[in-house]
């Protein structure tokens, strides 16, 4: 079957097949519809005979799960042996409930951590170690007694073929429990350490993914699609058409047909002010040939349980080395990005802002809003149908200031407070331009008022950008520095 005809097919039976990685509010939600702990920690539990109210196994089955636990690791089996028992231990996971996953991961937590006693002393004796010759040897015995059986564990279940799809599963399960069980905090930890390693940019392949590719793969862009939702066959087609249009992917091995994060790029002559036309069908593109620009409009992660493992950065950069390969006349390199924090950022600050208005923009936005002098309930309430504002408003005036502030100042613990800014100046790029009703959609106006923001990737100046960035400042425009609000 093509594509074509799968996607027909699809449509045709009304099936929906969007399934959005982390979207918005899905953390809360996940957060309140995740499994309770157990009162009693699993040690007392497993001495028991009854279960209590709030418990999901029976002790009897609490014994007999911690059994096939340790029967993994057990020193007298090969690895292949451990990993087939791995391998039936997932299967049974995968058929329990929520609420008896958790018991898993409470036996997982709290019965194959670091002996702390063997911790210790091998503290201890590093620490008396350090400046003599034995230091080496020390720190190589603290090295082996931080390894925990809960480390050797993870890592049978990675043994067979399907092991790593269950571990990115099992994470992805239990990534909404942490903040209520403190527990589970070191067995994520561990879970993110063997991730950082195994899903380490060397051991990736860039594909390229086109109308082509097969029609499974296809499906999971639609999935998987965070930034701007795919609403039809012809719309993903257009996304992926060879004249002026390139998506590619990073893949893992032991996921051959998963993408982790995949981006789409258009083609061309200039950096692009608003999604509209980019996502427009009937536009006629730009040959590639003839493209001098490169514009990343959508970039998703596909994997929730890989959260914390960074490939972002390295995924740019090898579209980057891609694109200029094949298309040489190609100079420019942005992004247009969406500012999914910028709204709720406002209505917490816009009284800071308010005091660092001059007098004269002040009146005039006083006399707009019916308040002199005016209060930010006055203004918020003035900017919400942002989309009607005339070009020359000093209302739209100040909420483009105040994006301003919002991307080129607003900090938290040194890091952009915008997640998706966080991420791109992070990588170097810098603020280059923001643009008025860039996102016209009810998404666009309920995140940032329609404003979207093009990030800059200078290639010669990327890791000057980082260095600033790590000084607390960061890269911007002189056109965005210029709306910047006089200091308080």
């Amino acid at each position: 079957m093509s594509a074509t005809e799968w996607f027909q097919a699809r449509l045709r039976s009304g099936e929906k097949s969007k399934v959005p990685v982390a979207p918005e509010g899905a953390a809360k939600s996940a957060s309140k519809n995740a499994p309770k702990p157990s009162a009693r920690p699993t040690a007392e539990r497993l001495q028991a005979t009854l279960r209590k109210a709030d418990e999901a196994l029976s002790p009897r089955a609490l014994r007999r799960v911690l059994a096939d636990l340790q029967a993994v690791i057990d020193p007298r089996v090969s690895e292949v042996e451990g990993g087939r028992r791995a391998h039936a231990i997932a299967d049974a996971y995968r058929a329990a409930t929520p609420d008896e996953r958790r018991d898993y991961w409470a036996l997982m937590s709290e019965h194959f951590a670091a002996d702390a006693q063997k911790l210790k002393t091998a503290r201890d004796q590093h620490q008396a170690a350090v400046g003599t010759p034995d230091e080496g040897q020390a720190e190589l015995r603290l090295r082996r007694a931080l390894v925990s059986p809960r480390m050797r564990l993870l890592q049978r279940f990675a043994v067979e073929p399907e092991g790593m799809r269950f571990l990115v599963d099992l994470r992805a399960d239990l990534l909404p429990c942490l903040k209520a069980d403190k527990r589970l905090l070191a067995l994520d930890a561990e879970l993110e350490q063997l991730f950082s390693t195994w899903f380490d940019v060397a051991f990736l392949e860039l594909r390229r993914i086109d109308w082509d590719s097969p029609a499974s793969l296809i499906e999971k862009l639609i999935r998987y699609e965070a930034v701007h939702d795919i609403k039809s066959w012809s719309d993903v087609k257009n996304r992926l058409d060879d004249s002026d249009r390139r998506c590619y992917g990073f893949f893992h091995p032991r996921l051959p047909n998963e993408p982790l994060i995949f981006v789409e790029v258009a083609l061309v002559d200039r950096i692009s002010a608003g999604i509209t036309p980019l996502l427009d069908e009937t536009a006629v593109p730009v040959p590639a040939a003839r493209a001098t620009t490169a514009i990343f409009y959508s970039i998703s992660n596909t994997q929730n349980g890989l959260r914390g493992v960074s490939f972002g950065d390295s995924l740019i950069k090898r579209v980057v080395e891609t694109l200029q390969d094949e298309l040489p006349r190609l100079k420019t390199f942005a992004t247009l990005s969406p500012i999914p924090g910028f709204r709720t950022w406002l209505a917490k600050n816009a009284g800071d802002l308010l005091p660092r208005l001059d007098e004269k923009r002040e009146a005039e936005l006083g006399r707009l809003v019916g308040s002199v002098p005016p209060t930010a309930e006055r203004l918020l309430a003035a900017v919400d149908g942002a989309a009607s504002l005339d070009a020359k408003s000093p209302l739209r005036q100040w909420l483009m200031q105040a994006a301003a502030e919002y991307l080129g100042r607003a900090l938290v613990d040194g890091t952009p407070a915008d997640p998706v800014a966080r991420f791109h100046l992070g990588n170097g790029a810098r603020v280059e331009r923001l643009n008025w009703a860039g996102d016209p959609s009810a998404k666009g106006q309920k995140q940032s008022y329609g404003l979207m923001v093009n990030y800059l990737y200078d290639l010669k100046r990327l890791d000057k950008h980082r260095t600033w960035l790590a000084e607390g400042k960061v890269a911007v425009s002189g056109d965005v520095e210029s709306l910047y609000f006089k200091k308080g």
